[in-house]
């Protein structure tokens, strides 16, 4: 078995754990992870920085697992101390996965995934650049499914409004080199995830 195949099968198993505790991270992880491939290659990145940008993409919410269930489960808007807790979930999801001396570009990737382009983002408010590309990556479609997807307190968007969204947060929110790179990607995902 490949070393690469051996952390796929490792960080299935953590999102097992993280979506029996939390029922809107079914099928969120996979669908991410598979996102973030497809953007990685067209990106045209070295093959070990798109399989390691794919994995983080399956685990970018396991520090989840670490926020209490009430909170993680809410149907209601979260209180500010509620939401201060939500946000220590990447600080979380890189303590656990930066316990593996091999996983280290990953668990930096998983610490950044809510950074923003123009530096407003969580936990350290990194911009640009200097926001690891898997983390500028993932957020994009961590995004797209977030919007795509139905949440007991709203309907999905369409595809169409979530495009809209989008680039409209290029610059701000987004890396804008890579939202003008998803390109055909928007009706392979349309297809695959409606």
């Amino acid at each position: 078995m490949h070393t690469m195949d051996i952390y796929h099968d490792i960080s299935h198993c953590l999102i097992h754990a993280l979506e029996a505790k939390d029922l809107y991270t079914s099928g969120h992880s996979s669908r991410v992870g598979d996102m973030a491939l497809d953007l990685a290659k067209k990106l045209n990145l070295p093959d070990e920085t798109v399989e390691f940008i794919h994995i983080a993409g399956h685990l970018h919410d396991i520090g989840k697992i670490g926020v209490p269930d009430q909170i993680l489960n809410k149907v209601g808007k979260l209180t500010q101390p509620e939401w201060e807790m939500m946000k220590q979930h990447p600080q979380i999801g890189y303590d656990i996965i930066k316990k593996s001396k091999y996983l280290q570009s990953i668990s930096e990737i998983i610490l950044s995934h809510h950074e923003r382009w123009d530096g407003s983002g969580y936990p350290t408010g990194l911009k640009e650049e200097l926001i690891p590309i898997g983390a500028r990556i993932i957020a994009i479609c961590d995004s797209i499914d977030a919007m795509t997807s139905a949440r007991p307190y709203r309907d999905p968007f369409s595809w169409e409004n979530c495009k809209e969204e989008i680039y409209n947060n290029a610059s701000t929110q987004f890396d804008p080199f890579i939202v003008d790179r998803i390109g055909t990607l928007w009706d392979t995902w349309m297809k695959k995830y409606r």
